[in-house]
C-alpha cells in the first residue's frame, strides 16, 4: 500500500512534465516507458533480472517511438503535399 501511495505522485509529476514536449520527444519517451515496463515484466516472469529487462526494453522502446514519430511525420508531409496539389488545381 505504501508503494502505491508513493508511486502515484511520481507518475503524476512525470505526466504533467510532458506537456511542453514536442511530438517527437513525447513519442520517444512514451516508447521508452512502455518498453521499460514490458522488458521488466517479461524478464521478471522469465526469472531473469527485471532491471536489465527494463534497461533493454527502454532502449528498444525509445528507438521504436522515434521510428514511429518519423513515420507519422512522413504521413503528414504526404497529406500536406496532396492537399496543396488539390488546392492548386482548383
Amino acid at each position: 500500500m505504501k508503494k502505491t501511495l508513493m508511486i502515484v505522485p511520481v507518475v503524476a509529476a512525470f505526466l504533467t512534465g510532458c506537456s511542453g514536449m514536442s511530438d517527437t520527444q513525447q513519442r520517444t519517451l512514451s516508447g521508452g516507458a512502455i518498453g521499460a515496463a514490458a522488458g521488466a515484466g517479461i524478464t521478471a516472469i522469465a526469472g531473469g533480472n527485471p532491471i536489465w529487462g527494463a534497461v533493454g526494453g527502454a532502449a528498444v522502446g525509445a528507438i521504436g517511438g522515434y521510428a514511429y514519430d518519423a513515420y507519422e511525420k512522413s504521413k503528414q508531409k504526404e497529406y500536406n503535399q496532396g492537399y496543396q496539389a488539390g488546392k492548386a488545381s482548383q
